[in-house]
């Protein structure tokens, strides 16, 4: 644990980090990027695709354990390896989108994954030649290395909580009864508002109709404060990764976030706003009827 506390604090690698995810954020990827993000479903792709160099790696380790197998595990190391590369990619969007203590292990990660593949080619060229003996050699160190690799993987999804849902906690947090969140007057129209209710931050923007939007504020992603982003076109960006949520619900626009943002409902009553959370799934059309002016007490109303 201490090994892996310290990557997270080499900060001599920032210049090196500095410049490779202004490139890897530079490349053209468009619409291509949120997929590789894995928006489209629902947590990050990256795990998803490792499965497969690395099912294919540890399947041909099985089989070179094995007598006469060689051919059958070359086969599956060519798979493992071409698999790399798109699952590769997958990881560096994702990570050029990270903090710096994240981004750190995950160049360790990221080199030790490579050194990785490097292993695995060389394998296939000694089998190739018809040195198998070698090819084996070669195969088990990758797969060494590869797990070493993976072990960096964890520690960035576990310990890090890169790639985590950062405002998964609040419908725990948030029971279903509306809370108040302040005055009407505080909350000026086109301007995002921080509040805070039950310890949870709240987003709120009022509309120039005086339509009252609400959502957590702390980003999905990695729990940047959406309340000092961009708000344009019933949408919020987060100030720290570009992340896009729609106000009326929730709904994660564009990337890198892949969950969408908890959103609430919204009343006034005795000129104070309040709130409480959706039952509604992101991406439905919202119903609104909620967000209607009242003076009529509310009876589960809280002081937030």
């Amino acid at each position: 644990m201490r090994l892996l506390d310290g990557l997270e604090r080499l900060s001599w690698a920032d210049p090196v980090i500095d410049v490779v995810g202004r490139g890897i954020r530079a490349l053209p990827l468009g619409d291509g990027r949120d997929l590789l993000h894995g928006r489209w479903l629902g947590h990050p792709l990256h795990p998803l695709l490792v499965q497969v160099p690395i099912g294919s790696w540890l399947s041909a380790a099985v089989l070179d354990l094995w007598p006469g197998r060689s051919r059958e595990a070359g086969l599956l190391i060519g798979l493992g390896t071409a698999a790399a590369a798109p699952a590769a990619l997958s990881g560096a969007v994702d990570w050029a989108e990270l903090r710096p203590r994240q981004q750190r292990v995950g160049l360790v990660h990221a080199l030790a994954n490579t050194a990785a593949v490097g292993l695995y080619a060389a394998s296939l060229a000694c089998r190739a030649r018809g040195a198998k003996g070698a090819g084996r050699a070669f195969g088990f160190l990758g797969l060494t290395v590869a797990g070493t690799g993976g072990l960096l993987g964890g520690h960035l999804a576990y310990r890090q909580a890169s790639g985590a849902n950062h405002a998964e906690e609040v419908p725990s947090l948030l029971g279903e009864d509306w809370y108040r969140a302040g005055a009407v007057a505080e909350f000026p129209a086109g301007r995002p508002v921080r509040r805070t209710v039950q310890d949870v931050p709240v987003l709120i923007v009022r509309d120039d109709d005086g339509t009252l939007r609400a959502l957590a504020d702390r980003c999905s992603h990695l729990a940047g404060p959406l309340s000092e982003g961009t708000v344009a076109d019933g949408c919020v960006r987060c100030p720290w990764h570009g992340s896009v949520f729609r106000l009326s619900d929730g709904w994660n626009v564009s990337g890198p976030a892949t969950a969408p943002q908890p959103a609430f409902e919204t009343r006034v009553t005795g000129g104070q706003v309040e709130i409480r959370l959706r039952d509604q799934v992101p991406g439905q059309p919202a119903d609104d009827s909620a967000d209607t002016d009242t003076e009529q007490e509310a009876p589960h109303g809280r002081s937030g």
